[in-house]
C-alpha cells in the first residue's frame, strides 16, 4: 500500500474494475432478491447535494444487501423532465440562432432536444458513477426510451377505457412563458409588495333601490386587468349593508356588462369593502362560486399572457355561451397583463370610477419552472380520476403494507390522499410522450397505440383524415409507472415475477404527492399478484430530509450556496469556486454579497476530500429529521477517518507480510486482549446491523467510527505494538491471525459506506488471508455470534483501559514527562480483579510508563497520594515521590499570569464597539476562538493548582 491515502488514485479506476467485470447484476435468481428504483434524475442538469445524499443511502443499502448473497438489482434510469428539458433547448436556440420553438416544426424541434440529450445525458450518469454508486448499467432506461412509451401509451389506454381518463375544460394554473400547464404542486408562493385597487362598479338603478343613498357596490381587487372577464358581484347574505341589494345588478365598468349581485358566504363581511368580483375564468375560488351559482365564464386572457382582442365566453360546465358578447375595448387588445393593468386603471379613473388605492403584500403564484407569474387560465386538458384509484392506495398503507420511515410522513401521504383531486395529465409542449388519441374532422376522439391500429379497429378509411392530440402527458405520469415499466410491463418478463413488488423506495418528502402517492395508486391498478391482488410497487418509503447550507438556509444557485458534490471529492480553488457561484445568475446584483461569503468560508476553496469520505458525512447525517444541516467539519473528520483507517491497515499489512494465516477459534488460548477485540467486533456487528436494518444510517456510521477509530486503532493496535515485542513467539503468532481476521472484517462491514477505500486494502488483506475471491463486494456480510458474545472480558479489559486513562490524565495534568516511570498501587482489589492485573501487567506496564504495579494489603498513608476508585478497586499513585510540589506550583502560577495578561487584552479588544464594526469578520471570528481557547487553559491550570495545593509538603 502506498504511504499515504490518495483517493483520486483509486476510486476511477476502481469503479471501471467493478463495472467492467458485471459485480453490479443480479447474480442468482435463485436466491432471495432484493430491488431498489433510483428515482430518476432529470437530464437537465447535474446532480446536486440533494441527489447525491440519496443515491448513497440507496448504494449502501444495495450493497449490504447484496454482500448478504441476495440477487439485487438496482434499477438505474433518468427523467426527460418535460417543461425543464424544453426550456433549456429553447433558451440555446434563442442564444445560439436568435429564433423561437414557432420557427421549426414540431419533428425538426425534438431532433434538437434529442442531440441535446445524448451530449448531456452522460454529464448526469458520470456523476453518478464518481459516487460509486452500483447500479446495473446494462439496465439503465430513460422515461422516453421506446419500450417505456410503449409501456406509457398500453397505461393510457388501459384507464382509458376503464373510464378513468377523461378530458374537460376547467380552471388551471397556466405558464404564459411556456404556454402550458403546470401542476399546482410546481407553484411557488412569493409574498411581494403591491397594491389594492378600490373600483366603483354603477348600481343599475330600479324601483326598489332608487331611493338608496349607495349608487355604486365598490370592490377591492389586486388584479384590475381581470375585471374584463366579470360575471357577477357577491355580498355575504348577513352583511345588513348590502344584503338589500342581493338580486339586483351591477354594470362592469369599462365592458358595459351588466352582472348580478349574488348572496354567498365566499364574501367576507370584515374583508376589503365586504363586495367581491366574481371572475370564473381567472380565479379558483371565483371557480368554485360560479360553478355553484351557475355563472357564465369569460376568459379575457391569451396563452401567451395577453388580453385577447375577442373574448371567449363559457357556460358555467365549460360549453360555449352567446350569454354575453365578447367584446372587448380596442384600447386593451393585444396587451400584456403588466400592461393592461395600468391601462385599465387609467380608464377606470377618466370615468370617476376609481375610488382610491391602498399598498399591501399580495401572495403571487410564480412557476417554479420558468419564474412567470402564473395566470389561472380556462383549457381543455385530460385528466385522470385519482378519487377511484386512491382508496386502495390509501388503504395500503394504513394496513401496513406500505411502510413510511420515519412514521410521521404516513400522516403526510394520507392528509393528502384523502383530500386528493383528479389529476390533469396533460402538458402544451413537445417534447414527452404524446397523448395516444387521435381526432377526425368532426372532433370525435379515437384512443389507440397508434393510427394505422385506430382505422382498422373503428373502419376508418385512408381518407378520412386523423390528426393526433398535441398535448403530450405530464412528466410524472411516465415516472409514476416506474417500478414496473422499467421491469418490461406490459410484458410479463422474468424480472417483473422476480423484482416487484420492490423493497424499498428512498426519495425526498418533497415529493411524496408529486411522485410517490402516484405511483402507489397507478401501481395498484395496473399490476396485480397471480390471485388478482394489487400488487404494491415497494414495502417501504424512506424518505430523506433535506440539505441544507452550514447556517440552516435552502442551497439555491441565486443565493450563492450550492455545493457541488463533485467539488468536494476533487477538490476546487477559490477563483473556480467563485465563478461557478456568480456566473449566469438571475440576480446579478448579489454577486458582491455572494463573493464575500464564499471568500469567508472558502479562503482557500475547497480541499479534495474523496468519495468515501463524502459518503460517510451522508450517512452520518442521515438522521430522522427533516431538515438537514451540512458540516464542511465533519467532512474533513471523515477524510481523517479514512486515512486512520488506510494508516492502521498499512500496519497491519507490514507486520503480517509473510504471516501464515490460519482459521481459529475464540476458545482458543490466547491473550484476553485479542479475545476483548473479537468481543468488542461482534457487539458492533450487532449494533451495526440493527442500524442498517432500521435505516438509522447516522447510528450505524457512529458505531463504525467509535470500534474503528476508538477501539480498534487507538487501543487495540497499542495493545499490539506492545504483544509484538514483549511476547512469545505463539503469542505474536495468534495475535497476527486475530488483527488480519478483525481487519478483515472490519473492511466487508465498513465496505457499504466506503466501497472504494475498503476494496483497496481488502485486495491486500485477502492476499495474507489467501482468500481467492475477486472483490469484497461479494463476500459475505459479517454476522453477529452468540458464542463470542462475553460480558466479563469486556469488564476486565475496559476496567484496564480506564486505569490507563487515568494513569495518563494524572501524567498531563501533573506534567509528568513519559520518559519518567512511576510506580502504582492497587488496595481492595478482587481476586479477579487480580487476575486481570497478573495477566495484562506487561501491557498496563508500557502502556502507562510504569515501573512497578504493587497490590497493597494494607492501609496506606492516603495523604501522600492520589487516589481514584474504578469498578471498586483503589488505584493509588504515590505522587510526592517524584514530584516537587513547591517547584510544580511555582510553574503553573507563572502559566497563570501570562495567560491572565493575554485575557484582558482580548476581552477589551472585544469589548471595544469600533473594533466589533470595523474589523474584517474573520478577525473576530478568531478573536472569540483565542478567548474560548485561553478561558479552557486557564481553567485546566486553575484545576492543577488545586490538585498540588490539596496535598501536603514532603515531610
Amino acid at each position: 500500500m502506498e504511504k499515504i491515502y490518495n483517493p483520486k488514485n483509486i476510486e476511477e479506476f476502481l469503479y471501471n474494475f467493478w463495472e467492467k467485470n458485471g459485480y453490479f447484476k443480479p447474480n442468482n435468481i435463485k436466491k432471495p432478491s432484493f430491488c431498489i428504483m433510483m428515482p430518476p434524475p432529470n437530464i437537465t442538469g447535474s446532480l446536486h447535494m440533494g441527489h447525491a445524499f440519496q443515491q448513497t443511502i440507496m448504494d449502501i443499502l444495495v450493497r449490504y444487501h447484496r454482500m448478504q448473497g441476495k440477487n439485487t438489482l438496482w434499477q438505474v434510469g433518468t427523467d426527460h423532465a418535460g417543461i425543464a428539458t424544453q426550456l433549456l433547448v429553447e433558451r440555446q436556440i434563442f442564444l445560439e440562432e436568435k429564433k423561437t420553438k414557432k420557427d421549426y416544426s414540431r419533428d425538426d424541434f425534438i431532433k434538437k432536444i434529442w442531440i441535446w440529450k445524448k451530449k448531456y445525458n452522460s454529464i448526469v450518469t458520470q456523476q453518478m458513477r464518481r459516487l460509486g454508486v452500483s447500479v446495473d448499467w446494462d439496465r439503465e432506461k430513460f422515461t422516453l426510451d421506446a419500450d417505456i412509451s410503449i409501456s406509457v401509451r398500453e397505461a393510457f389506454i388501459l384507464l382509458y377505457k376503464n373510464n378513468l381518463i377523461y378530458k374537460k375544460k376547467r380552471l388551471v394554473h397556466w405558464d404564459s412563458r411556456l404556454e402550458t400547464v403546470i401542476s399546482d404542486l410546481e407553484v411557488e408562493h412569493r409574498l411581494v409588495k403591491g397594491k389594492q385597487w378600490f373600483i366603483r362598479y354603477p348600481i343599475i338603478q330600479n324601483k326598489v333601490i332608487s331611493s338608496s343613498k349607495i349608487k355604486y357596490l365598490i370592490i377591492s381587487t389586486t388584479r384590475p386587468e381581470t375585471l374584463l372577464g366579470d360575471t357577477a358581484i357577491a355580498v355575504n347574505p348577513k352583511d345588513h349593508k348590502y344584503k338589500k341589494f342581493i338580486g339586483q345588478f351591477v354594470e362592469c365598468p369599462l365592458v358595459n356588462r351588466v352582472i348580478p349581485i349574488i348572496e354567498d358566504k365566499y364574501a367576507d363581511i370584515e374583508k376589503g369593502t365586504g363586495c367581491v368580483k366574481i371572475t370564473p375564468a381567472h380565479d379558483f375560488n371565483d371557480y368554485k362560486v360560479g360553478y355553484h351559482h351557475k355563472l357564465p365564464m369569460i376568459n379575457v386572457f391569451s396563452f401567451d399572457g395577453k388580453i385577447r382582442c375577442i373574448a371567449q365566453v363559457y357556460s358555467y360546465d365549460g360549453q360555449k355561451s352567446d350569454i354575453y358578447n365578447n367584446f372587448i375595448p380596442l384600447q386593451f387588445q393585444k396587451l400584456d397583463i403588466s400592461s393592461a393593468r395600468i391601462k385599465i386603471i387609467e380608464e377606470v379613473e377618466k370615468l370617476g370610477l376609481l375610488d382610491h388605492i391602498e399598498q399591501c403584500d399580495i401572495i403571487t403564484p410564480y412557476s417554479d419552472r420558468s419564474g412567470a407569474t402564473i395566470e389561472p387560465m380556462l383549457t381543455n386538458q385530460w385528466y385522470l380520476k385519482t378519487s377511484a384509484l386512491s382508496k386502495i392506495a390509501i388503504d395500503a398503507v394504513k394496513n401496513k403494507e406500505i411502510k413510511f420511515i420515519p412514521k410521521q410522513y404516513k400522516s403526510m401521504y394520507l392528509s393528502w390522499m384523502n383530500n386528493i383531486e383528479d389529476w390533469c395529465i396533460s402538458r402544451q409542449l413537445w417534447w414527452g410522450h404524446r397523448i395516444p388519441v387521435w381526432y377526425d374532422d368532426q372532433k370525435n376522439a379515437y384512443v389507440g397505440r397508434n393510427e394505422e391500429e385506430i382505422r382498422a379497429e373503428y373502419s376508418i378509411s385512408k381518407d378520412k383524415l386523423l390528426i393526433q392530440d398535441d398535448d403530450v402527458l405530464d412528466t410524472w405520469f411516465s415516472s409514476g409507472l416506474w417500478t414496473f415499466s422499467t421491469l418490461g410491463w406490459p410484458k410479463k418478463t422474468k424480472f417483473l415475477k422476480i423484482f416487484h413488488s420492490t423493497d424499498i423506495l428512498v426519495s425526498g418528502f418533497d415529493i411524496i404527492f408529486f411522485w410517490i402517492a402516484r405511483m402507489i395508486m397507478l401501481t395498484m391498478f395496473f399490476i396485480k399478484d397471480k390471485y388478482g391482488k394489487p400488487e404494491i410497487p415497494f414495502k417501504n418509503v424512506y424518505i430523506t430530509g433535506l440539505i441544507r447550507d452550514e447556517e440552516g438556509k435552502k442551497m439555491s444557485k441565486s443565493k450563492g450556496n450550492v455545493l457541488d458534490p463533485l467539488d468536494m471529492i476533487d477538490g476546487i480553488s477559490l477563483q473556480e469556486l467563485l465563478k461557478k457561484r456568480t456566473s449566469n445568475l438571475l440576480q446579478p446584483n448579489l454577486s458582491n454579497k455572494i463573493t464575500q461569503d464564499t471568500i469567508r468560508q472558502f479562503p482557500k476553496g475547497i480541499e479534495s476530500t474523496g468519495t468515501d469520505a463524502l459518503r460517510f458525512t451522508f450517512a452520518s447525517l442521515a438522521s430522522s429529521t427533516r431538515d438537514i444541516q451540512w458540516d464542511m467539519n465533519r467532512l474533513k473528520g471523515y477524510r481523517n477517518f479514512c486515512n486512520k483507517l488506510w494508516n492502521a491497515s498499512r500496519f497491519v499489512l507490514m507486520n503480517t507480510k509473510d504471516h501464515c494465516f490460519l482459521p481459529f477459534n475464540i476458545n482458543d488460548e490466547m491473550l484476553t486482549v485479542n479475545k476483548w477485540i473479537l468481543v468488542e467486533l461482534n457487539h458492533t456487528i450487532k449494533l451495526y446491523r440493527e442500524s442498517l436494518d432500521t435505516y438509522r444510517f447516522d447510528i450505524a456510521s457512529n458505531v463504525l467510527y467509535d470500534f474503528i477509530w476508538n477501539i480498534f486503532c487507538d487501543w487495540y493496535l497499542e495493545f499490539v505494538k506492545i504483544i509484538f515485542h514483549n511476547s512469545s513467539y505463539k503469542e505474536v503468532y495468534l495475535t497476527k491471525n486475530i488483527l488480519i481476521y478483525v481487519l478483515e472484517v472490519i473492511l466487508r462491514l465498513a465496505h457499504p459506506i466506503i466501497p472504494f477505500i475498503t476494496e483497496t486494502i481488502w485486495q491486500r488483506v485477502k492476499l495474507v488471508k489467501n482468500i481467492k475471491d475477486k472483490t469484497i463486494m461479494l463476500q459475505k456480510f459479517p454476522k453477529y455470534s452468540h458464542e463470542i458474545s462475553n460480558k466479563k472480558i469486556l469488564l476486565n479489559i475496559n476496567w484496564i483501559k480506564k486505569i490507563i486513562i487515568f494513569l495518563r490524565t494524572i501524567r498531563i495534568n501533573m506534567n509528568i514527562n513519559s520518559t519518567k516511570l512511576i510506580p502504582l498501587f492497587l488496595y481492595k482489589i478482587t481476586s479477579e480483579q487480580e487476575a486481570v492485573i497478573k495477566e495484562n501487567i506487561f501491557l498496563l506496564k508500557k502502556m502507562s510508563f510504569l515501573n512497578d504495579i504493587t497490590i497493597l494489603l494494607k492501609e496506606y498513608d492516603e495523604d501522600l497520594c492520589i487516589k481514584e476508585i474504578i469498578d471498586g478497586a483503589e488505584i493509588i499513585l504515590p505522587i510526592l515521590k517524584f514530584v516537587d510540589k513547591e517547584k510544580e506550583l511555582k510553574r503553573l502560577k507563572k502559566e497563570i499570569e501570562k495567560i491572565d495578561i493575554n485575557l484582558i487584552k482580548i476581552k477589551n479588544k472585544l469589548a471595544n464597539k469600533s473594533f466589533i464594526s470595523y474589523a474584517p469578520e474573520k478577525i473576530v471570528i478568531q478573536e472569540k476562538i483565542k478567548l474560548l481557547r485561553l478561558n479552557k487553559i486557564y481553567k485546566k491550570l486553575l484545576q492543577q493548582i488545586k490538585i498540588f495545593t490539596d496535598f501536603p509538603s514532603k515531610k
